[in-house]
This record gives C-alpha cells, sequence and structure tokens, in this order.
C-alpha cells in the first residue's frame, strides 16, 4: 500500500483500456493516480472510480503532480496510442521522474521502438517494461492476459500488482515475465496475429454454413452456442455464438445482416506476417486471415466485380444434411486453429531463438487461458504439450493433437472441397490444409522449383543421392537435346 498518501502506481492514457485497467488495479487494493492529455478524460475516471466503488483513485491535470503523486520508486503505466504518443507521453513525464522509476508502456507497441525506448530510459536512470495487455474493454476492467518484457527489475516493482490484477484461471495468474528486450510486446503480436486467424477461421464456418448450409441465425446460434461447450470452447466462439441472437435494434431482422462486410485492422497482424516472412517461418493462415481483411476493404470494387461475374457457373451442390454438415465444419474450424495456433507459436520460438530470450511456450500458452481474446479451452492442451516436451518443434507432432488432426482430416477435406465446389472462399481453412498436406508429406516439388531456379540463375542444388552442391548447364543440354 501507499504511504504518506501518495499512491501506489500511476496510469497515464484514459481512453476506455486504460481507465478500465486503472479502475482494476483500484479495485484490487492499490491506489493510483491517474494523468491525461485532455482533462476531461481525467475527471471522467475519477468520477467512475466513485460510482463504482468509491475505488481509490486520484486524478490529475498536471503532469508534474501526476508523478509526484506517486511514491518512490515510481511505477506509471502508459495506455496511449503507439508510436510517436508515446514519445511525446514519456518525455513529458520523464521530466519530472527520477533515477530508479519505471515506465510501463501497455500498448500494441512495434517491439523494436519498445528496445530503442529501454535504452534511451537507461540512458535515464530509468527502467522500463512493454507489457502486452489482452482482454479488450471487459479484460481490462475485470482481469486481463498481462505480458510484461524488459526490464526483470521493472517487473518485480509490479509483480505484486499484476499478479492480482491479471485474469485468474486454475493454473494461477494470467501473467509472468515474458522475457528480456521488446519480448512482452513480441508475445503480444503473435497473439494477435493468431487472433486474426481464429476470427477468420470462425467467419468462413459461419460462412460456409450459412451460403452453403442455408442455416437460418437462430441455427448458427444453435450451433456455436452447442460447440461452446465442447472443444471449441472459447471466448470467440462464445460471443460468436451471441451475435447471431441480437436483434437489430433500427430495424428489422438480427444486426449481424446490418453489419457492413468490411473488417477494420491496427498492425499487429500484419507486423505477425512480415515477421514470419523475415524470420522464413510458414504462417499461411494468419497471412490468409490477413489478405482476407485487405480483400473486404476492397467493397465497392467487389460489388462491381459480382455484376462482372454474376452468371459465373460453380456447379450444383448436392442436398445437405445439416446436421452432418455442422459436425464436418465444427472438426474442419478445430483442425484449422491448431494449425494457426502451430504457426504462431513457431514464429514466437523462432524469434526466442534468434534473440536470445528463451521464451517458454507452455508458460505462453498458460497465460492465455484466461482475460485474453483467444482464450480458448484448448489452450490448457498446447501447455501440456510443451510441458512434455519443451522441445516440441510443432504442435501437429504432439501425440494427442497429431490423432486429432488424423481423426478430423476427412471432415476438413470435405468441408474445403465443399466450399470450393459451391463458390465460397475458405482462404483460412484452405491455407491451414495445404499446410497440414505440406507438413506431412516426406517430399514435396520444391525438387522442381530449386531445378528451375538453377536453369534460369545458376543458384545450384543438393542432391538426394551424394552430398554436396551441384550445378548443370541445363539451357545446354536442352538446347542439344533438341537440334
Amino acid at each position: 500500500m501507499a504511504s504518506s498518501g501518495l499512491s501506489r502506481i500511476g496510469l497515464a492514457g484514459l481512453a476506455v483500456m486504460g481507465q478500465n485497467l486503472a479502475l482494476n488495479i483500484a479495485e484490487k487494493g492499490f491506489p493510483i493516480s491517474v494523468y491525461n492529455r485532455s482533462s476531461e478524460k481525467v475527471d471522467e475516471t475519477v468520477e467512475r472510480a466513485k460510482v463504482e466503488g468509491n475505488l481509490p483513485v486520484k486524478g490529475f491535470h498536471d503532469p508534474k503532480d501526476f508523478v509526484n503523486s506517486i511514491q518512490k520508486p515510481r511505477v506509471i503505466i502508459l495506455l496511449v496510442k503507439a508510436g510517436l504518443p508515446v514519445d511525446k507521453t514519456i518525455e513529458t513525464l520523464s521530466a519530472h521522474m527520477e533515477e530508479g522509476d519505471c515506465i510501463v508502456d501497455g500498448g500494441n507497441e512495434w517491439y523494436e521502438n519498445t528496445e530503442r525506448r529501454q535504452e534511451a530510459a537507461k540512458q535515464k536512470g530509468l527502467l522500463y517494461l512493454g507489457m502486452g495487455v489482452s482482454g479488450g474493454e471487459e479484460g481490462a476492467r475485470h482481469g486481463p492476459s498481462l505480458m510484461p518484457g524488459g526490464s526483470f527489475e521493472a517487473y518485480k516493482y509490479i509483480e505484486d500488482i499484476v499478479l492480482k490484477v491479471a485474469a485468474q484461471v486454475d493454473s494461477g495468474p494470467c501473467v509472468t515475465y515474458i522475457g528480456k528486450g521488446g519480448a512482452g510486446n513480441f508475445v503480444k503480436m503473435v497473439h494477435n496475429g493468431i487472433e486474426y486467424g481464429d476470427m477468420q477461421l470462425i467467419a468462413e464456418a459461419y460462412d460456409v454454413l450459412k451460403s452453403v448450409g442455408k442455416l437460418s441465425n437462430e441455427e448458427l446460434h444453435q450451433a456455436f452456442d452447442t460447440w461452446n461447450k465442447g472443444e471449441l470452447c472459447s471466448f470467440l466462439i462464445e460471443i460468436t455464438a451471441d451475435i447471431f441472437a441480437i436483434k437489430d435494434d433500427k430495424g428489422d431482422g438480427h444486426l449481424v445482416d446490418k453489419v457492413l462486410d468490411k473488417t477494420g485492422m491496427k498492425g499487429t497482424g500484419k507486423w505477425t506476417v512480415q515477421q514470419a516472412a523475415d524470420l522464413s517461418v510458414a504462417a499461411p493462415t494468419i497471412a490468409a486471415s490477413l489478405d482476407s481483411r485487405f480483400l473486404s476493404g476492397l467493397k465497392e470494387e467487389r460489388v462491381e466485380a459480382s455484376k462482372v461475374f454474376k452468371n459465373v457457373d460453380v456447379g450444383t451442390v448436392p442436398d445437405l444434411d445439416k446436421t452432418k454438415l455442422i459436425d464436418d465444419v465444427r472438426r474442419a474450424l478445430y483442425a484449422s486453429k491448431i494449425c494457426s495456433y502451430a504457426q504462431g507459436m513457431n514464429l514466437i520460438r523462432a524469434k526466442s531463438m534468434e534473440r536470445g530470450w528463451d521464451l517458454k511456450l507452455g508458460e505462453l500458452a498458460r497465460i492465455w487461458k484466461g482475460g485474453c481474446i483467444i482464450r480458448a479451452i484448448f489452450l490448457d492442451r498446447i501447455k501440456k504439450a510443451y510441458d512434455r516436451n519443451p522441445d516440441l518443434f510443432n504442435l501437429l507432432v504432439d501425440p494427442e493433437f497429431a490423432k486429432e488432426m488424423i481423426e478430423r482430416q476427412s471432415a476438413w477435406r470435405r468441408v474445403v472441397t465443399l466450399a470450393i465446389n459451391a463458390g465460397v472462399s475458405v482462404p483460412g481453412m484452405s491455407a491451414s490444409l495445404a499446410y497440414f498436406d505440406s507438413y506431412r508429406r516426406e517430399t514435396l516439388p520444391a525438387n522442381l522449383v530449386q531445378a528451375q531456379r538453377d536453369y534460369f540463375g545458376a543458384h545450384t542444388y543438393e542432391r538426394i543421392d551424394m552430398p554436396g552442391f551441384f550445378h548443370t548447364e541445363w539451357f545446354k543440354i536442352a538446347k542439344q537435346s533438341k537440334i
């Protein structure tokens, strides 16, 4: 607890996430000072604190007064827009901070920016953490998943707070010290990339059931609600079931049918795909989800294209057993999700090896079990897979997951084939299935691609029957054979 009337911690940046996290901290018994560039948000937060239980929140309009209201060594959490606003806020507040004080950036920041700021803070004698916060507005208020990385000394400053503020599950609080440098922000970035994949796969399941299976919103609600009681139990499946049940309060029918089919994004999915490319890690499910968001943004073009191709004959879909289709889609969705998580975990592992972060993949799965957007019952099984084998090179080959993939692959193929024949795009499920099929095959047609590269660019190739690198004068041989 704070002494001499000083707050235990401070928080700057009072949009909804910042307000809710501040109130969560206060509700857990830690007096907190809050500050925002616009004073209205400060007053709003203080008023909410009174209404929501006379919580120990003090508001400040002046940055110096704000900093001086916090007990030493001071800890200040920032929840402002990533990029330049973070730098500006640090500049404003650090002018009043002292050696040994700590800054915690809780935004979705590019990990290299975090590492740059850590070095700059170090020059001023300040400690710095980049802490991923997942769970949206509700998670911030009632218990998020927290991913702090950077100075371990700084983490110890806030450990007592985050252990209580984080979501609580059967295996403990959904927080752990991730690692040094920008590890916390990198892990949160990949978490968001997995989230992109998860949401896309769910959308494709919806599209197949609605567009091919002709399920009504009531039937969709029932299907997803049932799925949420089994292996697919998760936050995203739960809210999807809820969405199908909500009627439009501004007109007839269901609200979901009135929402424009144009998905926004803030950048973390794109960063994830870029990092996968930089590290040569295959992440086709996540990449497909990003491409789908790009295509959704071309609404006007798609409207015109639909007129051009309105007479495209995609064949006739046979009569379907809805119960069988729902079960097949459930199996296809589950298998695809495993691929998406496997890709994300492989990316984290690759970055950890590159940077020497020594990240524990099982522990990451554990802290994602509660609070965060991708929380799901099968994360416990992912944790157990890495507990069984910390050096597991791909989730797909874990004995339990491998068994499930084999059991579900027939239904998976039926769903993808059905969608293709009906002219319904399922890029995430298709990419996941292609990933599975490529990964499980001992031999791929890459031999031909490498031969082509050697033909036109003398890039050499390896042989399967002898060691070494070889180059063949393909053009000369081909030319002679044509004479």
